[in-house]
């Protein structure tokens, strides 16, 4: 099944439809015949919203006015279920940029996580491109296929996630010399150099997502001594928001800071050397102990439990569910039962109740 997804237009059946209510607080449904949606500032029927352009106030039972827009991917990615640390937007629009991604590229991709970097990359890719996904854990692959399932409607044919190591699995993937991109977003990326090298067509791209800077050090390392990369172009990201209205021109008073560290290289044809650059020696020496140290286990960093990724799982597949169960049911013109597919069909966004 091709994966489609109404980008503009009126709204219709089985598309996702996000309401802002009057304190900001965010809520995504899937509009099914029937269904309503639930508040406590009162209800609004699915119903009324099928035909209104995107963009449109509706009101609840009670007067209260809600702003409906289709949600943007940043707006999905941000409330979708998570069973691991997302890829922020502000990082995967630099991914994006900076890797080059382009319509029809082959991208490879570890790991996958809850599949907020996989849907930026496919859309980037475009349904000509193809995108192979590595992730370790079978969880985390079950988040990640139903978050990208939900959003796009169906499980996008040019996308493949492989459960298992990258190093093991990407020669049986992928041919040597035959992908575009590589982005490795992953605790030692600098253990998949090799496969990475063996992968990537002459002049293809690495770029690697890490958070702290002793991996960066570790990781830029690792590319220079195979022989085989660029110099190493290492950045991070800040985004911090401005408030404005009329003379009240000031920066926000929380901004985002860092969250991780993008490093990339390009791939030097066969047998080729890069010419030295004259600049005066860094100190680059560490040992095992080092490696160690520099770990996100050794600082103490929590992952998340099994139950709480079986859960997280079930979300994702729940949402996926509904949203294929809604695009067949308008497909075939009928609907299902509103009372069931009401409850599936309503997800708030958690980072956002706050405000």
């Amino acid at each position: 099944m091709t994966a489609t997804r109404r980008q503009s237009g009126p709204f219709l059946e089985g598309d996702k439809v996000q309401l802002t209510g009057p304190k900001g607080k965010m809520n995504t449904v899937v509009l099914t015949p029937g269904a309503v949606f639930h508040t406590h500032r009162g209800m609004i029927a699915h119903d009324d919203m099928v035909g209104l352009p995107d963009g449109s106030v509706v009101a609840s039972t009670t007067g209260d006015e809600y702003l409906a827009l289709r949600p943007l991917l940043s707006d999905f990615v941000m409330s979708m279920p998570r069973g691991a640390a997302i890829v922020y937007p502000k990082d995967a629009a630099q991914i994006v940029a900076f890797a080059d991604v382009f319509p029809g590229a082959t991208v490879v991709e570890a790991g996958v996580g809850s599949g907020a970097l996989s849907l930026w990359l496919l859309r980037a890719i475009g349904p000509e491109g193809r995108l192979a996904s590595f992730e370790r854990r079978q969880e985390f692959a079950d988040v990640a296929l139903g978050n990208v399932t939900s959003f796009f409607g169906a499980e996008p044919e040019n996308w493949s996630v492989t459960v298992g190591d990258l190093v093991e699995s990407l020669p049986d993937v992928m041919p040597d010399g035959t992908v575009d991109r590589v982005v490795l977003d992953m605790l030692a990326p600098w253990e998949c150099v090799e496969a990475t090298t063996a992968a990537l067509k002459p002049g293809g791209l690495v770029i690697c997502y890490v958070a702290t800077a002793t991996q960066l050090s570790r990781v830029a390392e690792a590319l220079r001594a195979s022989g085989a990369f660029t110099e190493p172009d290492a950045s991070e990201t800040l985004v911090r928001g401005w408030h404005v209205e009329g003379l009240a021109v000031r920066p926000d008073h929380r901004m985002i800071g860092h969250t991780g560290f993008l490093i990339t290289a390009r791939r030097l044809a066969p047998g080729a050397v890069l010419p030295q650059l004259k600049r005066r020696p860094s100190k680059s020496d560490y040992s095992e102990a080092d490696v160690e140290a520099w770990t996100p286990g050794a600082l103490g960093d929590r992952s998340a439990s099994d139950k709480k990724l079986r859960k997280t799982a079930r979300q994702a597949r729940t949402a996926a569910d509904a949203a294929i169960g809604a695009a067949e049911a308008v497909a075939a013109g009928s609907a299902p039962d509103a009372e069931a597919a009401a409850p599936a069909s309503e997800a708030t966004d958690p980072s956002r109740d706050a405000q």
